[in-house]
């Protein structure tokens, strides 16, 4: 199932979900996002635990220790996770620090721990997903196996600067916060610093995207879907461009060195700055006034940026040329 959905004005966030059907998880390259992950032969059985829990009996002691399998699915009605778990045991009771005692850990697929009776807390992890249970292992009998429902999906990001021009993926940052605001007006980091087609496994429900291109204030935020079993892929829309400054005598002529730049904003305040002959950066889309300082002369000009146009920026050293006038001109790849 493919479904796309538009947001406006802002932003655009162009998703597609794709069923990830029974028996897949998420892989890390969205084109094999829903193959199964190679299969983990046999479980993995930690070193008995009796020295760590302080709830348990010593088993020389009468406790037996018993087999204790663990598997994780994606949605209730999947099929085992069989790869890219971290599965981690704690103890209940809190060390001196208020933390919980971490006993054991396993990765890989559904896995076995053995342990003697008592209680525990099991976490597993797949991803920024995660899912944790309180268990009791009996004295008598055997313990049914252990099946934790992360209830989670993927979501891979990308954007394109105005309708469609592609945007170089070293020039692109996400980042994914909760979608919940906090009474300080903040938001709780997810994780930060996402490439571009990288999946990112999350439970599902709905998050929060900040997208950065470049470093100056093309910034678009959008509030994204995850679905349970499914990989989400979004593609934001920027209303920003690159751009070349460049300090010439003549229109087409070679850039001048040594010269200092300021670009303010139709307000007057100063969003950038730097030096060079021709220094790049990314604007967004609006009215903006380019100021070369160069041997203690000073030339600007005005010029606009329109969404996914990638031009230079010329300052005359003659401020009357028709050069010094209003940008507007074609994209460049």
């Amino acid at each position: 199932m493919r479904v796309r959905h538009r947001i406006f004005p802002s932003a655009t966030l162009a998703i597609m979900l794709v069923s990830a059907g029974a028996g897949h998880a998420l892989a890390e390259d969205p084109t094999d996002a829903f193959k199964s992950f190679p299969s983990i032969t046999g479980t993995r059985k930690m070193p008995k635990l009796t020295s760590f829990n302080p709830l348990i009996s010593d088993p020389t002691q009468g406790g037996e220790v018993k087999d204790v399998k663990l598997e994780a699915l994606l949605t209730a009605k999947g099929q085992p996770v069989e790869s890219g778990l971290t599965w981690r045991v704690f103890s209940p009771i809190p060390d001196s620090d208020g933390k919980l005692p971490l006993l054991a850990t396993s990765e890989g697929g559904s896995t076995a721990f053995n342990l003697v009776p008592g209680e525990y807390f099991v976490n597993v992890a797949f991803g920024r997903a995660g899912a944790t249970r309180k268990i009791r292992v009996p004295e008598q009998g055997t313990l049914d196996k252990q099946v934790l429902v992360l209830d989670a999906g993927g979501v891979t990001l990308n954007a394109v600067s105005g309708s469609d021009v592609r945007i170089p993926p070293n020039e692109l940052s996400f980042s994914i916060f909760s979608s919940d605001v906090k009474e300080d007006g903040e938001r709780a980091l997810i994780i930060a610093d996402v490439k571009p087609n990288t999946v990112i496994r999350l439970n599902a429900g709905t998050y929060h995207v900040v997208s950065d291109y470049g470093s100056v204030n093309a910034v678009i935020r959008a509030d994204i879907q995850v679905e349970s079993g499914k990989l989400t892929e979004a593609t934001i829309q920027h209303r920003a461009a690159k751009l070349t400054l460049k300090l010439v005598s003549e229109a087409g002529g070679e850039a001048i060195a040594d010269t200092a730049w300021s670009i303010l904003t139709s307000s007057g305040d100063v969003v950038s700055e730097s030096v060079g002959a021709f220094p790049t950066l990314v604007l967004a889309e609006g009215g903006y006034t380019a100021v070369a300082r160069n041997k203690d002369k000073i030339y600007q000009r005005d010029f606009t940026v329109k969404a996914g146009v990638n031009t230079d920026v010329e300052v005359l050293l003659n401020g009357n040329d028709a050069a010094n006038t209003p940008a507007d001109a074609e994209a460049q790849d």
